[in-house]
């Protein structure tokens, strides 16, 4: 913005220098010649070629700089002019004389003198008027990096050069450096670990090095194969940051709805409940990202974290049944509150983000889209552990009204799949969370009663419930007339011997 803005400020700056110039040379120096420099004429001369190279008369509204054998006569008092400043700024070549002229000046010639070139020590300048010309000089620095204004912001942001190094991937003798050495990627990566709320939202700065260094590559070395080289770290690196970046949003609106969801009974209970909180955090600004610009390409962050968040919903849906169906049918409280937390991400991902609905993914996962299918992966689950593993093998308790495990042990041996192992934030985000909930549902997995009947019908749904209850039925109706005709078969046959 401030390169653009060049033109505008041009003036400005250039008024500003013209003002300081004029007013040494005009003023200040005038009134050295008229006191310290009054009777030492090679002083004097120099001082004079410094007016003549850089005053600028056509802007003063006295007389004309007075001839050098007048400023010799003590009587005459010279008032100092007026002058309006002008944008007109000094050239290089005006500068570099000046500074020129004040060393000649301060030196002697000597540019080795005891104390500094600005040192008092044998010059005959007053150290007043000596503080004003090593003041001048200074400034006359910095005044040929602001004439060229463009130049100095385009050389002071130019941060190509953090990414050349030919000289250590030399001494190092390796054709390219891996990822994790790259000073871009590793900035990236010290913000995503870190998870700094304040510098998530300047995380993409450090790809301006690689717009830079590329610049630089094809304007400045002209080296193709160097651009080609910058272009596939910055394709790499992008997407490893969208997969780092799409994994910690979903963790923390993950923790965040689990932390809402969790029993406060539990809360209560604990010492550490803080542990189970969700750390604020910002992800507004990044969701408003749709222009950003990488090697002369825009990419619309937005709509990457958009895809990448709906197959990780997909994924974790599907990781969830696959968990579910590694357990027995204790296990489906858990389900039911873990696509709860599930739901509630969604909810609010989709304040900020247009998600596919959730409905729509659950049933896609469930394979459960034709409208005139009425099981689904859930459905059929379910009634698989209830016709291989609760009929046989569980016995209702009169006392708590539940059903539990036979203490005979298993009629039928029902093998089933391990229990899958997932990252953290595919059950509630954290740790801690994680912890939290599966000590809750470890208090449901040693029997079937009511809360499971609930999570059941919620699950289901109007649809495939009633499907469900029809198949216990007629199962249950088939195992009583095969009993039913195994019991006449016996008796039959008693009465026959």
């Amino acid at each position: 913005m401030m390169e653009h803005c060049d033109t505008l400020i041009a003036d400005a700056l250039w008024e500003t220098i013209h003002a300081e110039v004029q007013d040494f040379v005009q003023d200040r120096l005038d009134t050295m010649l008229r006191t310290t420099f009054r009777k030492k004429k090679d002083l004097s001369r120099l001082l004079s070629d410094m007016r003549t190279l850089s005053a600028d008369w056509m802007a003063n509204t006295s007389k004309a700089e007075p001839e050098l054998h007048s400023l010799h006569q003590e009587n005459e008092e010279t008032k100092q002019g007026a002058f309006y400043p002008r944008p007109v700024a000094p050239t290089a070549a005006q500068v570099h004389c000046l500074q020129f002229l004040i060393c000649e000046l301060v030196s002697g010639g000597n540019l080795r003198k005891p104390g500094g070139l600005f040192g008092n020590s044998g010059s005959g300048i007053s150290v007043e008027d000596l503080k004003q010309l090593e003041t001048f000089f200074y400034k006359l620095r910095f005044f040929l990096h602001i004439i060229d204004y463009k130049a100095t912001i385009c050389t002071l942001t130019d941060l190509g050069f953090l990414w050349f190094r030919e000289f250590y991937l030399e001494s190092s003798r390796v054709i390219q450096f891996p990822i994790d050495c790259s000073l871009p990627w590793m900035l990236v990566d010290h913000v995503i670990e870190s998870q700094d709320a304040g510098l998530f939202e300047s995380i993409l700065m450090p790809f301006d090095i690689y717009n830079d260094s590329a610049q630089h590559a094809l304007t400045v070395l002209k080296q193709r194969f160097l651009y080609d080289e910058i272009e596939a770290e910055v394709d790499l690196c992008f997407d490893q940051l969208v997969n780092k970046l799409h994994e910690i949003i979903f963790s923390y609106y993950k923790s965040f709805a689990a932390s809402v969801l969790l029993d406060q009974s539990f809360l209560s209970a604990c010492d550490d409940a803080y542990n189970y909180s969700a750390k604020p955090m910002r992800f507004n600004k990044i969701f408003k990202l749709r222009r950003i610009k990488v090697l002369g390409r825009t990419i619309n962050l937005r709509s990457l974290i958009t895809q990448r968040m709906n197959r990780l919903f997909r994924e974790n849906i599907d990781f969830l049944f696959d968990h579910f169906e590694s357990q027995d049918i204790c296990a489906v409280v858990e389900l039911q509150k873990l696509l709860d937390v599930l739901k509630l991400t969604h909810q609010f991902l989709c304040q900020d983000l247009e998600l596919d609905s959730f409905t729509m993914m659950l049933n896609e996962i469930q394979e459960n889209l034709s409208l005139v299918s009425f099981s689904s992966r859930l459905s059929s689950q379910i009634w698989a552990e209830m016709q291989n593993d609760f009929l046989p093998n569980f016995i209702l308790c009169n006392t708590t009204q539940r059903f539990i495990r036979s203490a005979k042990g298993p009629c039928q041996a029902y093998e089933k799949e391990t229990v899958p192992s997932g990252k953290p934030y595919l059950y509630c985000g954290s740790q801690d969370l994680n912890l939290a909930y599966q000590s809750l549902a470890t208090l449901y997995s040693e029997f079937f009663g009511i809360p499971h009947m609930f999570a059941i019908a919620q699950l289901l749904g109007p649809r495939s419930l009633p499907w469900i209850v029809r198949a216990l039925l007629d199962h249950i109706s088939s195992k009583v007339i095969l009993k039913k005709n195994e019991g006449m078969h016996l008796c039959w046959h008693s009465k026959l011997l």
